[in-house]
């Protein structure tokens, strides 16, 4: 065994360091992403997805058949878009912002189709507008856990299923974040902001064990912000 030194390339993963923190990136994987696609002369877009859309196995023809399903045009080869996709799931690591849309493509892996690919592909145009963007863990001394968790009611259109997305940063470095659909169908959109918030508290409690067990204090109580008054309410209830 050596010293290497300070350690500035990790599977993928650049670190930058200062006095201020620790910048974690993947802008080399990134630009050999859009090389390899074949992306490179795309023009850059705003967002990771288009707003409002919703992914299906079906497409909708809104104009014309006033709603009707038609069935979407599979791709002859599924694993340009399997392989696009398992590339995307690897940057979520340091691109947080991708998480949804990642979580959106990889339930289409099986049969994906055009419009699944057209999404994939636009997500690689977002990437490419900032490649270097990556996550900061400031070199500052707290003890402070905080969490923000909210869910989408029925939004999948297929199952009515909810989605569940929270995030949680150790002062003000981002440390955990997921975004997961919840497994039973919630009647409300209380129930599924209730079911948000105990997905979230769970993993919380886990990520607070670690911590611990690491040797690393966390300051009680923590905080677990949240936007929805029924689901707080329905928490107070059964504390009470």
């Amino acid at each position: 065994m050596k010293d290497l030194g300070e350690l500035k390339f990790f599977l993928g993963i650049e670190f930058a360091r200062s006095n201020k923190g620790i910048l974690m990136s993947q802008r080399k994987y990134v630009l050999e992403l859009i090389s390899e696609i074949g992306l490179s002369g795309a023009k850059p877009v705003n967002t990771p997805m288009e707003i409002n859309q919703n992914l299906t196995t079906v497409e909708y023809d809104l104009s014309f058949n006033r709603g009707n399903a038609i069935a979407d045009e599979v791709l002859r080869d599924p694993g340009v878009y399997q392989r696009l996709v398992g590339k995307l799931l690897y940057l979520t690591m340091t691109r947080p912002d991708i998480s949804f849309v990642v979580q959106v493509l990889s339930q289409f892996m099986h049969c994906p189709g055009i419009s699944h690919m057209e999404a994939a592909s636009r997500v690689v145009w977002y990437i490419k507008q900032a490649p270097g963007l990556g996550l900061f863990m400031p070199a500052e001394d707290t003890k402070n856990l905080t969490a923000y968790c909210d869910s989408d009611w029925g939004a999948c259109v297929e199952t009515r299923r909810s989605l569940t997305g929270y995030l949680v940063k150790f002062g003000n470095a981002l440390v955990f974040w997921k975004s997961k659909k919840q497994s039973p169908v919630s009647r409300s959109s209380a129930e599924a902001e209730f079911r948000s918030m105990a997905s979230c508290a769970a993993d919380v409690t886990w990520l607070i064990g670690l911590y611990a067990e690491l040797g690393i204090k966390v300051c009680f109580p923590m905080k677990l912000v949240y936007d929805s008054k029924a689901a707080i309410d329905c928490c107070k209830s059964n504390l009470s």
